[in-house]
């Protein structure tokens, strides 16, 4: 999930760099969103791995 998200941050670089304004935003909100997903799932499994032992 962290790997498409700085997939996604990277062609938003890109874009904007070339002056793709549209496809640039567009990249930046799916980077967010995979962002925090990720952030969420890992807060999850960490209390989920502590709450185990």
């Amino acid at each position: 999930m962290l790997r498409w998200a700085v997939i996604f941050l990277i062609i938003a670089i890109v874009a904007a760099v070339f002056g793709f304004g549209g496809i640039a935003a567009g990249a930046v909100s799916i980077a967010r969103i995979l962002f925090f997903i990720f952030v969420v799932l890992f807060l999850i499994s960490l209390i989920g791995g502590l709450l185990r032992k």
